[in-house]
């Protein structure tokens, strides 16, 4: 049994050699940057001696039928000759795999963030909605806001605090405020941009929100 091992092992390291031979003269001159005997060599001999594994997994006899029989013999010399002469084949096709699997799967978690994003824009509204705030009056910059509020904008934030939607569409902000939609766009817009509303981005398209500090300054002025 020895030495049956022992010329299976023989026969699997020269077929690795033979194969990582055949592929640098097939090869080498078209991949310069993997142009080096060794590592055909090397992989040669590692596809080779992966023949065994293989058979295993499939449940073939071979390698113990070869022991007694050289024309089993000879046919487990071959399966480790092809899979040393495809060895550059079956890794490249891994790599490609593998790549397209990473590639995959950076796209799924771009998107799965996108999504948290969107989500985490949404419910922010409703946790600062059921969220119990300081008296507005301690803080001046609230007072100093609320004075500065002009009429429309003092109705937007109404309609936007007092709505039975908390995300409010553009189209329903004008009707409720009787207002052209460029005045209310204008108005949600200097709203935005001083963080008393607020705005994200959904499925049916962009709708309006009153934020903390909104409510706040909303509260103050009355």
């Amino acid at each position: 049994m020895a030495n049956h091992i022992f010329i299976l092992a023989t026969v699997m390291l020269l077929a690795g050699i033979f194969g990582g031979l055949v592929n640098y003269y097939l090869y080498g001159d078209k991949d310069p940057d993997a142009a080096s005997l060794p590592r055909f060599l090397v992989v040669g001999v590692g596809a080779s001696f992966l023949v065994p594994v293989v058979l295993d997994m499939v449940n073939s006899e071979l390698v113990l039928e070869s022991q007694g029989d050289p024309s089993q013999l000879l046919i487990f010399t071959g399966f480790c000759l092809v899979s040393a002469l495809l060895s550059r084949f079956f890794i490249d096709n891994m790599s490609d795999r593998i790549l397209n699997e990473a590639q995959r799967a950076r796209q799924r978690s771009e998107e799965v963030e996108q999504n948290l994003r969107i989500i985490q824009s949404e419910l922010l509204p409703l946790i600062d909605t059921e969220t119990e705030h300081d008296t507005a009056s301690l803080d001046p910059q609230i007072t100093r806001a609320s004075t500065e509020l002009d009429i429309t904008s003092g109705q937007v934030l109404k309609i936007l605090s007092n709505g039975r939607f908390i995300f409010r569409s553009l189209a329903g902000v004008c009707r409720e405020a009787n207002q052209e939609e460029v005045t209310v766009l204008k108005t949600l817009q200097v709203l935005t941009s001083r963080s008393l509303a607020g705005k994200v981005s959904g499925k049916d398209g962009v709708r309006w929100h009153i934020t903390e500090k909104g409510r706040r300054v909303l509260e103050s002025s009355l």
